[in-house]
């Protein structure tokens, strides 16, 4: 059985976001493994509702940045202002330092903007004139980029997308969880009422037991061979790195203690694989963004299906 808070969460959610247990667990799963998330799909499938239901059944604080072409770094990550009665310069911090933070169509911003993030997703803290500002943990960028509509826009570069642990996609809810929904009549999020399930500080422990779930040797041969066939495939021309194969170990443990197991199996490696290290590839060939994804998303799989899984091996 999943640990009480972690089924709280995810029941919180499911009330809101109708039909999607897929990405609510790995929404879930990113959280606890301390990483965050990116969502490309289309508009209005939920993905900002997902964004604040996670925030408010954590008792958390929510922002919401639009990446717009005029977005300068300083509106992500605050602003030193000079203040003339105390003769100093005070920091206003900006939007960035929330606990769950929805960097919305991110890639219609400018590479400078995108790299404001870069030192806080990696480093859970900015720095502004030589000083450096600690964001308040937890601390979760959910980002999102549609992917029909790429005109005037700025695809992420390979240094960012290494910073997302997973990238999903949540696609339109079936006809029976389409239905419900227009039962529930909330048009927008903020009519939506969630009560917290969790505090700040259970997020912190089940991070804890998640470092504590058990991989069996065998179980960390078949994962750094998967990683390893990544830089070694013909049409890649940048495989996983050793700080992704970190990300994607934290990622599987996580996901064991979402499914209410102490150790880790080769299941969730093969769940989590697409998701957590398709869009860390570079390919041979680039015909952009969706494209390539498709194409790295097809290379992890071909890899898992030819790579044997421990205690498979004659």
């Amino acid at each position: 059985m999943p640990d009480p808070r972690i089924a709280a969460i995810r029941d919180s959610l499911s009330t809101h976001i109708h039909g999607k247990p897929s990405a609510i667990d790995s929404v879930i799963t990113c959280l606890i493994a301390g990483g965050h998330v990116l969502i490309e799909d289309v508009p209005g499938v939920g993905k900002t509702t997902l964004a604040y239901a996670l925030s408010r059944s954590m008792n958390c604080l929510f922002n919401r940045i639009q990446f717009t072409s005029d977005l300068i770094p300083s509106d992500i990550i605050g602003v030193s202002i000079y203040q003339k009665p105390e003769s100093r310069f005070v920091f206003h911090p900006g939007p960035i330092f929330a606990n769950v933070v929805l960097a919305d169509e991110i890639n219609r911003s400018s590479p400078k903007s995108q790299s404001a993030l870069l030192e806080a997703m990696e480093r859970g803290l900015v720095t502004v004139d030589g000083e450096s500002h600690p964001i308040e943990t937890p601390f979760m960028v959910i980002a999102t980029q549609n992917p029909v509509d790429f005109e005037s826009t700025f695809p992420l570069p390979s240094a960012q997308l290494d910073r997302f642990l997973m990238r999903i996609s949540m696609g339109y809810p079936d006809a029976a969880s389409e239905k419900a929904m227009l039962k529930s009549g909330a048009l927008h999020y903020d009519d939506i009422k969630i009560q917290p399930v969790v505090e700040k500080s259970d997020i912190e422990d089940l991070r804890e037991l998640a470092r504590e779930i058990f991989i069996e040797d065998s179980t960390y041969d078949y994962l750094h061979e998967i990683v390893m066939r990544t830089r070694k495939h013909p049409g890649v021309a940048v495989g996983v790195s050793p700080r992704g194969t970190l990300a994607f170990k934290s990622a599987i443990q996580a996901s064991a203690l979402v499914d209410g197991r102490d150790f880790v199996t080769p299941e969730d490696i093969l769940r989590l694989a697409v998701p957590c290290l398709a869009h860390r590839l570079r390919l041979q060939e680039r015909h952009g963004f969706e494209q390539d994804w498709n194409a790295a998303a097809e290379i992890v799989e071909e890899i898992t299906e030819s790579v044997a899984q421990p205690h498979q091996v004659d």
